[in-house]
């Protein structure tokens, strides 16, 4: 018999590597629970749990980790799977937004033929810190007029309060961890 998998579990399974990508950073690293089979399973039914009703027709995954559970969701909501990449990697005519970081800006890109207004769409990536990267990803996301937009993390790292940028801009903003 199995025994049920929980946040907590979720939690002990990030690996924490330290001075990642520069000095004084703590990185969570999320490699570590997707290599589990339970843990990724789990992740992925968290979030299916919590959105299967709101009527998702898009899934969409930031570059690039937020392709990893933004794919499997999208399969397991019955979605549409769009990709949030960083400038100059998408094919075809594309909408750009740019954003400050800590050390400078970039910029990243949606096809503009990917969502259209009767979309009900789910943001989704990985880690939720500053809400740079995801605040720019709802801009892009707006130009296309959808019917509603939600952001589903699996990490949130509360102290950056990147979730009050969001909430301005997003039906609903959800995390499975969260990092004080």
């Amino acid at each position: 018999m199995t025994s049920k998998i929980t946040i907590q579990d979720l939690e002990k399974s990030i690996r924490e590597v330290p001075d990642f990508p520069k000095k004084g950073i703590i990185f969570k690293d999320l490699t570590t629970a997707f290599k589990k089979p339970e843990m990724f399973k789990f992740m992925i039914d968290e979030l299916y749990e919590l959105y299967k009703n709101k009527g998702i027709t898009k899934v969409i995954g930031v570059e690039s980790r937020g392709f990893i559970i933004g794919a499997a969701l999208a399969y397991k909501l019955n979605a549409g799977l769009v990709i949030i990449r960083k400038a100059g990697k998408l094919p075809a005519a594309t909408y750009k937004e740019t954003y400050a970081l800590e050390y400078g800006e970039d910029t990243i890109e949606i096809h503009q033929d990917a969502l259209d207004a009767n979309d009900v769409v789910l943001l989704h990536d990985d880690l939720l810190a500053t809400g740079g990267t995801a605040s720019a990803s709802l801009r892009l996301i707006d130009k296309f007029g959808v019917k509603e937009k939600y952001a589903a993390f699996l990490m949130e790292l509360t102290f950056l309060d990147g979730r009050n940028i969001l909430e301005k801009n997003c039906k609903d903003v959800f995390s499975l961890v969260h990092v004080k």
